[in-house]
């Protein structure tokens, strides 16, 4: 079947005079399952519809965005598979160097804000084409919003687009519903009836099915007021209970949410991975190097989606939602049958996974058909009695796929959630893991090991870490092997005061690990987490929460954690003062993060000064 159109000529060559859609995204083009544009125009593609593909068009020159003229149905907008602002700055709000889904890594190829810069470059040339917005910068935006990077309270990126639709989640569905509904000639405007999107609207019918959200003038006077808000669209994010939310802004001005898509069947999510993706990028980017993003991605294998796991830091549940969607085996060792056959397949499957690896099914049977406990976790602070609890299915996929001819080793790099592992009580899954799918070390994220921060972060207590990493050794031993693990910590997130960093400085002495990087907590939006650094609440509680802010003190946090650099010991001697834990300043490198190093550089100068004298003393004596 080839590409879809990137060009005019494209276009012709396939005996179209227009397309029904014009797909601007802020990526390079990469037709491969695990992009989400690919999906959501292969998706379009396979139900009739005519896709011509712009790729971080120029948003200096109009005519970037002219390419295909004016499409029959509309404008879809998505800024990539990831957050623009995410993909430009670190948590430090610095420059990045490198830009994965753009040729060559080249940073600078799309703007900041891109959904929003895209969608007003498209309205200034097609006054009133429908637009539809989607991908996780809308979806993460879709109502009033914390901005980290302008540390302002923004409103709806619908509003701030002028964008006529935006679909939330996924998209499989609403982006087919909304085709439909523009093909049979309904104005855009009349679309309000499509679940996972969010519309504006001048009047709002209230029912018992409705919930009125503060106005936006009201969030950004009162902080309680949204993280008040925010707690609601919180409990209202699963597909089975979640009710419709409206925002609103001036006199007949609204945003409305509707309640999510349902999740995909598992026959769905087979379809969908079915389709004749390319599985690479576009020829095109062959003479810049290709897109750096595809590297581990190419040979890598997507099995679900969703996750219970419900951290306070993640955006997977206003995203992806709670509820596991799963492939069918069969469909997973179709596209591994397809990735062999490809001639730079080397052996070696990347991954095989989704936003928790290890999950292959709905965490309750309740799930199936009324959804999540909208205020309850399946994991945190301990598994739910009802959780169901098993790793056989995923082992029977891993194990089909070691067998395959061609293929050489299987790697797990998707997150493995360890206190699921715990609650299994048999050692198979563990064992296989060890023989078969790990390369010396495994990644896995504790995050922290204070029960106080981890209390907000919405990860289990220390404890279950320490029992996981006993028990993962001893399975090693068992098979004769010495692998380790590698342990993902978090410095200043909400909660973590100057105690419960240096808390953490010690652990990672104890553990005898020298982490070389630290993620400082990243406030993306619509996250727990986030709302808790915006308001200084937690939304779940309304309870005040400590949220270390400045960026000298995130600093000390994150230098705490690599002690052992000497660069850091001025920022983690200050830390120790602070938290008033001077006495793990010394010489005792049992206990002890740093030695009292002014001190012997106090001593430095009267020792130069003595070989100073006792050398020109030699000199003098030589001149005589």
């Amino acid at each position: 079947m080839g590409f879809l159109p990137v060009c005019k000529q494209d276009m012709k060559a396939r005996g179209w005079d227009c397309v029904d859609f014009v797909y601007v995204i802020g990526d390079a083009y990469v037709d491969h399952p695990s992009f989400g544009p690919a999906i959501i125009s292969r998706v379009l593609s396979s139900r009739g519809y005519r896709i011509g593909i712009i790729s971080q068009p120029d948003w200096n020159d109009e005519t970037s965005i002219q390419e295909f003229g004016m499409p029959r149905l509309g404008f879809l907008v998505c800024a990539g598979n990831m957050d623009t602002m995410v993909n430009h700055y670190t948590s430090a709000k610095k420059r990045r160097h490198q830009d994965a889904y753009t040729p060559g890594g080249v940073i600078g190829r799309r703007p900041d804000r891109a959904t929003v810069v895209y969608c007003n470059f498209i309205r200034k040339v097609y006054k009133k084409v429908p637009i539809i917005i989607g991908g996780i910068e809308a979806s993460l935006r879709r109502l009033a919003h914390y901005d980290y990077w302008s540390d302002s309270l923004k409103r709806s990126i619908l509003l701030d687009s002028g964008a006529n639709l935006l679909s939330y989640g996924m998209g499989e569905h609403s982006i087919v519903e909304i085709a439909e509904a523009l093909d049979a000639g309904i104005p855009v405007e009349q679309i309000t009836y499509v679940r996972g999107t969010v519309y504006r609207a001048k009047e709002v019918e209230m029912d018992d099915q409705t919930i009125m959200l503060p106005s936006y003038k009201e969030l950004c006077q009162e902080k309680k007021a949204y993280a008040e808000s925010f707690y609601t669209q919180y409990m209202n994010t699963d597909p089975y209970s979640g009710k419709r939310l409206v925002e609103p802004y001036k006199e007949k001005e609204y945003v409305v949410q509707n309640p999510p898509a349902y999740p995909l069947t598992t026959q769905e999510m087979d379809d969908i991975y079915d389709l004749p993706y390319m599985r690479t990028y576009h020829p095109m980017y062959e003479k810049d190097g290709g897109i750096p993003a595809l590297a581990d991605l190419r040979f890598s294998l997507v099995s679900n989606r969703g996750c219970f796991g419900g951290c306070s830091f993640c955006a997977l549940t206003f995203h992806q939602g709670r509820i596991l969607q799963t492939r069918s085996k069969e469909s997973i060792l179709r596209e591994a049958e397809l990735m062999i056959q490809d001639p730079d397949f080397k052996g070696y499957i990347f991954d095989v996974g989704g936003p928790t690896a290890n999950f292959r099914q709905k965490a309750c049977e309740k799930q199936e058909t009324k959804g999540v406990c909208p205020a309850k976790q399946c994991l945190y602070p301990k598994p739910c009695p009802n959780l169901r609890v098993s790793h056989e299915e995923y082992l029977d996929i891993l194990h089909a796929l070691r067998s395959l001819p061609g293929v050489k080793k299987v790697f797990i790099r998707s997150g493995i959630r360890f206190d699921y592992v715990m609650a299994d009580k048999s050692d198979r899954f563990l064992k296989e893991l060890c023989e078969n799918h790990v390369s010396g070390q495994l990644k896995v994220a504790p995050e922290h090991v204070s029960g106080e921060v981890l209390k907000y972060m919405g990860k289990p207590d220390n404890h279950v870490y320490e029992a996981f990493i006993e028990r993962y050794t001893k399975v090693n031993r068992l098979i004769g092997k010495k692998q380790y693990v590698v342990p993902y910590l978090m410095s200043s997130h909400p909660g973590s005061t100057m105690k419960e960093a240096v808390k953490l400085a010690e652990y990672v002495k104890k553990m005898g690990f020298n982490p070389e990087q630290v993620q400082d907590f990243y406030p993306t939006p619509s996250t727990i987490s986030t709302c808790m650094f915006y308001t200084g609440l937690d939304p779940r509680t309304m309870k005040p929460v400590y949220v270390p802010k400045s960026p000298h003190e995130k600093a000390i946090q994150r230098a705490l954690i690599q002690y052992r650099n000497p660069d850091n010991y001025d920022l983690v001697l200050e830390g120790l003062k602070r938290a008033g834990r001077m006495d793990l300043v010394g010489f005792d490198q049992t206990t002890c993060l740093i030695s009292p190093r002014k001190i012997k550089k106090s001593r430095q100068p009267v020792k130069r000064e003595e070989a100073k004298k006792k050398k020109k003393t030699i000199r003098n004596v030589h001149k005589k």
